[in-house]
C-alpha cells in the first residue's frame, strides 16, 4: 500500500455519500476540502466528517493539499472541471460517463497526458466481487469460449424518486449515457473492447414528471432519446444485444448474461458491487451459482478513487480513463447509428482492464 493521498470533491449532490462513506474507511485516501455551487449543501454533506474544509472551486483547486479532485458534477460540467483540474496539476476521477461527448472526453485526455497528470473513471462497481467472479469464469474458461451476450437494463425513469432529474433527459444523460456505463464497462472487463455497433432508439414522451422533493409534480422537457439498443461486435468476436430504457416498466431478463461453447452465464447487475453469478454448462439441469472468487468485498462507491490512487506510476489503472473514453465512444456511436441507421465503426479501443483478486475493499491493491 502506497502513500496517503488527499482527495478534493467537487459536487455534493446525491451520490457524494457513498464516496464520503467509503473514502471514510479506506486507509489510504483522505477527504480534506469539497466544493459546490451550494455551500450550504457541501457543508451538509461533510457534516458528519472532521476536518474537512468548504471552499469554492478555485479555492480546492488551488490547495496544495489536494492530490486528487474527484468530479462528482452533472455530466455536462465533467469536462470544464476535469480540465480546471488538470490545469492545476492534479489528478482527477470523474463519476460517469467521462464526459458528456466524447469531443470534451478527448480534450481531458489530450490536456492530463500534456500535463503529466492521470485521468480515472467510474463506474467502480465492475471492481466487486459480482463481475469480478463472472470475468474469473470466463478466464477459467468454465463456459468455454464466449460467443455472444445480452445486457438489459428496463426503468420507466429517475423522475420518480430523483427531486432535480432534469440532467437525465439532456444531452449527457438518457438510459444509455446515464445507465449504459455499468453495463458497456462491465462487457468490456469481461470480453473485452467493442469494434463496431448498430443501434436503434425512439423517445416515447415529450416530458416527464417530478415524483419527488420540492419540484414534485413539475413536468421537465426531454430532449434525448429515451430507448436505445443495439448491437455491439467485440474485437473477440463476441456479439452483444443491449438494450437500455426509461421507457419500459419493468422486465424478468437479467442484467447481463454471457453465453459460451461450453455453457451460459449469468452476471449480477452491473450497477451493483456484489451478487451471485449464476451458471449453467452444457447437458446440466438449471443453474448453480458461483462462490465469490474475485474482486473486492464489501466494496462502495469510491473503491475505483482508491484503486486508481493506489496504481503504481507507469501502470494502468484498471479505472483508467481510455477505458471510460472507449466506453462513451461505444455509446456516441450507438446513438450516431440509431440516427444514421447505419453501423459505425468505433475509432477507439482500449486494454482489457487487469482482474482483481478477492480481496476486502481496503486492500485496494492498484
Amino acid at each position: 500500500m502506497g502513500q496517503q493521498v488527499n482527495v478534493g470533491v467537487v459536487g455534493c449532490g446525491a451520490i457524494s455519500a457513498q464516496y464520503f462513506q467509503t473514502i471514510d474507511r479506506l486507509p489510504h485516501v483522505r477527504l480534506v476540502a469539497v466544493a459546490d455551487l451550494d455551500l450550504d449543501r457541501a457543508r451538509e454533506a461533510v457534516r458528519p466528517y472532521a476536518g474537512v474544509d468548504v471552499v469554492s472551486v478555485a479555492e480546492l483547486m488551488a490547495d496544495p493539499r489536494v492530490d486528487v479532485v474527484l468530479n462528482l458534477t452533472v455530466p455536462a460540467a465533467h469536462a470544464e472541471i476535469a480540465l480546471q483540474a488538470i490545469a492545476a496539476g492534479k489528478d482527477v476521477y470523474c463519476e460517469k460517463p467521462l464526459a458528456a461527448t466524447v469531443a470534451d472526453a478527448g480534450r481531458m485526455l489530450q490536456a492530463a497526458d500534456a500535463a503529466g497528470v492521470r485521468v480515472g473513471c467510474a463506474p467502480d462497481t465492475v471492481l466487486g466481487t459480482g463481475t469480478q467472479t463472472a470475468r474469473k469464469a470466463i478466464d477459467d474458461g468454465l463456459i468455454g469460449r464466449p460467443i455472444a451476450a445480452t445486457a438489459t437494463m428496463m426503468t420507466p425513469g429517475h423522475e420518480r424518486w430523483h427531486p432535480n432529474p432534469d440532467f437525465y433527459y439532456v444531452p449527457g444523460g438518457g438510459p444509455l449515457l446515464d445507465m449504459g456505463p455499468y453495463y458497456i464497462t462491465s462487457l468490456v472487463t469481461l470480453l473485452g473492447p467493442v469494434t463496431t455497433v448498430i443501434g436503434a432508439a425512439s423517445r416515447t414522451r415529450a416530458k416527464r414528471t417530478i415524483g419527488s422533493g420540492p419540484r414534485r409534480g413539475e413536468e421537465i422537457p426531454v430532449t434525448v432519446d429515451t430507448h436505445v439498443t443495439g448491437v455491439l461486435v467485440h474485437e473477440s468476436g463476441v456479439l452483444t444485444t443491449l438494450v437500455m430504457s426509461f421507457d419500459g416498466v419493468a422486465t424478468k431478463s437479467p442484467n447481463i448474461e454471457v453465453h459460451g461453447e461450453k455453457g451460459s452465464l449469468v452476471v449480477p447487475d452491473p450497477n451493483r458491487f456484489d451478487g451471485s453469478v449464476l451458471v449453467s454448462g452444457m447437458g446440466e439441469e438449471g443453474w448453480h451459482a458461483l462462490p465469490e472468487a474475485a474482486g473486492y468485498v464489501e466494496a462502495g462507491r469510491g473503491v475505483g478513487l482508491a484503486d486508481f490512487a493506489s496504481t503504481p506510476a507507469g501502470e494502468t489503472a484498471r479505472t483508467d480513463g481510455s477505458l471510460a473514453f472507449h466506453v462513451l465512444d461505444v455509446m456516441e456511436s450507438l446513438l450516431a447509428s440509431a440516427h444514421s441507421g447505419a453501423a459505425v465503426t468505433i475509432t477507439s479501443t482500449c486494454a482489457r482492464p487487469r482482474p482483481v483478486d478477492l480481496l476486502p475493499a481496503e486492500g485496494t491493491q492498484g
